[in-house]
């Protein structure tokens, strides 16, 4: 993979990837090693994978990196996280809000609203105590959810695309807060993406949506393309808009 920032430019740093022990979490975590960062891999239910992957930073980049299992929608679960970041680290530089979900079965009632509004509103309070001034605050998320408002999305989907507008939107409200602590906040906003988790179930539920999104869209990103984008956000100057909307969005009607 070629690497969006230059070695040593995150040399000091620590970044917390959640949802990190596969997919476009772990190549984003991937991406922040090899930039010299100290990574924190978050994961739900995947503990082999994610030691697996610090493994490999440990050795292909001698970075040094912490494992952490917690449940975003677990109040309790998520503060042992971050006093184990805190333990280990002494503070956090980068939060990247990367977990998501909402289409699998069984979760309970509303797990797209709790994971994707309820949750990312969690890992920002119990992360505010140990992000330090200069920090920064990153939520990943869909044009088709962030385009919600404008754009129809498929019908398999919309719950999802819901849950991650109204979690952006309530991250958002807090950007004056956040600046008052030298914390800056970004949103960054891709088509669907190849290969992912989301990308496979759409596509179950609805054979050939993937196809027919990347002939809509001219080309999507892989999970390499994404995770790429999203690392370089990490120290990219900030817009007016707090947003970086990736590639051509012609498809969609309107913006925010």
């Amino acid at each position: 993979m070629s690497q969006p920032l230059p070695a040593g430019s995150l040399d000091g740093r620590t970044v917390l990837v959640t949802g990190s022990s596969r997919g476009v979490g772990a190549d984003t975590a991937k991406f922040a090693a090899a930039a010299g960062a100290n990574v924190v891999i978050n994961f739900r239910n995947k503990a082999p994978r994610a030691e697996k992957l610090a493994r490999q930073l440990n050795e292909e980049y001698g970075t040094q990196t912490l494992v952490v299992g917690a449940d975003l929608t677990d109040p309790d679960s998520l503060a042992s996280m971050m006093g184990a970041v805190e333990d280990v680290f002494g503070g956090l530089d980068v939060l990247v809000l990367n977990a998501s979900g909402g289409m699998e079965a069984d979760l309970g009632e509303n797990y797209a609203m709790r994971l994707n509004r309820d949750a990312q509103l969690a890992a920002l309070d119990a992360a505010l105590p140990i992000l330090r001034a200069g920090s920064r605050v990153v939520f990943v998320t869909s044009h088709q959810a962030h385009f919600i408002r404008t754009t129809p999305t498929m019908p398999q989907y919309e719950p999802v695309a819901l849950s991650k507008r109204a979690g952006e939107d309530a991250l958002r409200a807090r950007i004056p807060e956040l600046a008052e602590k030298g914390i800056e906040f970004v949103v960054v906003s891709g088509d669907m993406i190849e290969g992912t988790i989301t990308a496979t179930l759409l596509e179950r539920a609805n054979p050939g949506a993937i196809a027919q999104r990347r002939e809509d869209a001219g080309s999507l990103l892989d999970v390499a393309g994404f995770a790429a984008e999203i690392t370089k956000a990490i120290t990219a100057e900030i817009p007016d808009t707090h947003e970086f909307v990736l590639g051509d969005v012609s498809s969609f009607n309107g913006t925010d």
